[in-house]
């Protein structure tokens, strides 16, 4: 059984896939995971590049934590082994930490980008001046990108002596439309990131205030893009905000002539959908998943978490995850139930056998 839908209305499928240049890293599509709170670790982002993602963000990472020399921040960097790009998100609001964190980050890590959170709408985020704080503040935007900018490039500079072509690592930011409806504020941060230096920009397209709830205004992303062009600006714009499909991300292409794609709630239990979404751009045909596909997966991840942060805590952490993998599954409503008392790998693949046996 394939998926289609109706022709594309501006762009053939070939074109709609593509390498982008962020900087001087050369990515080579441009269908990503976003950075998730509590979800894109090691072990997701692990899923999601052998299901086709080209590109996957780490959690984001307090800069200030970090530069404090916090242990279980630094457990966020975890690199997975089929991590060739490896994209690093930072949040703070101070440009002190946030250049010390990003050395730490540069000398430790060996990222191949750094993103700036400009765009968490998490009240305790706000409150520290990160997150959308930022993208009220250009300010402060500029400040906080522009130290990350140029630790970047003291970096560079200080690897020349060993490695002659060391390259400065890019450093990318993600802002949201506003602060709430009355103050649609995009325009002015990301005069103010473009001017700190970065090398891409993401939006997600709602305001603080609607979080995650409401629909994103695709419209907004429309403008940023025209927006960076009328600045002579080469640097790609992405978005981000209601892609829960693979025609929901050739829409969004299509309609705002963005140069990439964000999944973020979408790709939650849902790894196979960078693959999918790669095949339709490509071929305007993508294949469903299958069950037994879907759990074998599921049970993948579980294996990652459970080597990362032992069973106890990974069993925990993944009753959530494994609710997701089970949605639109016969018989997955009465496996919710049974997943909320999950405590180990066990359990895990008892549940995976009764769901076999529907």
């Amino acid at each position: 059984d394939w998926s289609s839908d109706v022709a594309l209305p501006i762009c053939n499928n070939k074109e709609l896939y593509h390498r982008v240049k962020i900087g001087n890293l050369e990515v080579p599509g441009n269908i990503f995971l976003a950075p998730v709170a509590g979800y894109s670790d090691r072990a997701f982002r692990t899923i999601c590049l052998e299901n086709g993602a080209d590109m996957c963000y780490t959690e984001m990472v307090s800069a200030e934590a970090l530069y404090r020399g916090s242990e279980k921040t630094e457990e966020l960097l975890l690199r997975s082994p089929n991590e060739k790009i490896f994209a690093v998100q930072l949040f703070g609001g101070d440009e002190t930490s946030m250049y010390e964190a990003t050395k730490i980050v540069l000398e430790k890590y060996n990222p191949s980008l750094i993103d700036i959170n400009c765009g968490c709408p998490v009240p305790k985020i706000i409150k520290s001046g990160a997150g959308s704080a930022l993208t009220r503040d250009p300010d402060r935007l500029y400040l906080i990108v522009n130290a990350a900018v140029k630790a970047c490039k003291d970096f560079a500079k200080s690897t020349k002596s060993t490695e002659p072509t060391a390259p400065t690592v890019p450093v990318t930011c993600k802002i949201r439309s506003g602060w709430d409806a009355n103050n649609i504020c995009w325009e002015k941060a990301s005069q103010a990131a473009l001017e700190a230096g970065i090398s891409a920009i993401t939006i997600h397209a709602r305001t603080r205030s609607q979080g995650y709830e409401g629909k994103a205004d695709w419209k907004i992303l429309s403008q940023l893009v025209d927006f960076v062009a009328k600045q002579n600006s080469k640097i790609p714009v992405f978005g981000s905000g209601d892609v829960f499909s693979p025609e929901d991300a050739r829409n969004m292409l299509t309609q705002t002539g963005c140069s990439g794609v964000m999944f973020a709630r979408g790709a939650m239990g849902n790894p196979f959908i960078f693959g999918q979404t790669r095949s339709l751009l490509k071929t305007g045909l993508y294949q469903p998943i299958n069950l037994e596909k879907k759990l074998e997966t599921a049970m993948t991840e579980l294996s990652i978490l459970v080597q990362d942060k032992g069973e106890d805590v990974a069993c925990r952490e993944m009753r959530k995850r494994f609710c997701c993998y089970t949605k639109g599954v016969q018989n997955g409503s009465v496996i919710r139930q049974k997943i909320v008392h999950a405590q180990t790998v066990a359990d895990y693949e008892n549940l995976v056998k009764e769901l076999q046996a529907t």
